[in-house]
């Protein structure tokens, strides 16, 4: 689980997070939403540590991750897989060695084990018959795959996936959010998912904390999405239809 209490972040005189609280849940795909320049990029960007807060504390199961020491940030960092919104594949490395990447970095396993590793998450995202190929030799989508592959490579107890479905058809998109909610379920991950893509939201989105000008100003199931009575909220749906 994380927590945030009451986090604000400022970039010169312009508050930018105003007293935002929330909780994402273990094993759940928790979702953050909002429109561009809402405030989400930037409060994704505090809760796994890029920016720091000018007050509040980000929660990793009682870790404040902004207060500890460089050694148990760095442990913490560990457990932490990373989906970022271009895949951020390395063009010099094929697929196989793209997911090793993490492993080879911070696993004490074999070589073997670690191989094994790489085979068997690229297996869970579909893409067996891949690890030969270059980045450049795949679609959008299969690189996300791919990266998702690379994201739990270490068996995190934390996924960030960050805009996911940016650049890719409809089917894709789709099938990218499947993995993400099956893999956030069988191995009881907490899964933050910042998104402006409102059918991730309709289809995978359990927990939704919906962001306007810095404020949380919503909370709660896809379910209940769409009978709030916060206007920004309605606005916002009502926009994508």
């Amino acid at each position: 689980m994380i927590s945030l209490i009451d986090i604000q972040k400022h970039f010169e005189d312009q508050e930018v997070l105003h007293h935002i609280s929330a909780t994402f849940e273990e094993g759940k795909t928790n979702l953050i939403i909002g429109r561009s320049g809402s405030g989400k990029t930037v409060l994704l960007r505090c809760i796994i540590g890029l920016l720091t807060p000018d007050n509040g504390q980000v929660l990793y199961d009682g870790r404040d991750i902004h207060r500890l020491s460089k050694h148990d940030g760095t442990l913490l960092r560990q457990e932490m897989g990373m989906l970022f919104q271009g895949a951020a594949l390395f063009d010099s490395m094929n697929v196989l060695e793209n997911v090793m990447f993490p492993l080879d970095m911070f696993s004490s396993k074999t070589h073997r084990e670690r191989l094994a590793r790489a085979r068997f998450c690229l297996d869970r995202v579909g893409l067996t018959d891949a690890e030969n190929k270059m980045p450049s030799e795949l679609s959008g989508g299969m690189q996300k795959r791919v990266a998702i592959a690379r994201a739990i490579a270490l068996e995190p107890r934390y996924l960030f996936c960050d805009e996911p479905n940016s650049g890719l058809d409809p089917i894709s998109s789709r099938i990218i959010d499947r993995l993400i909610s099956d893999i956030t379920h069988e191995y009881g991950i907490t899964t933050i998912v910042n998104t402006h893509d409102m059918a991730s939201v309709r289809g995978i989105g359990e927990q939704v904390l919906f962001i306007h000008d810095g404020y949380a100003e919503w909370t709660g199931s896809n379910a209940t999405l769409y009978t709030s009575e916060n206007p920004h909220l309605r606005e916002f749906l009502e926009s994508d239809q």
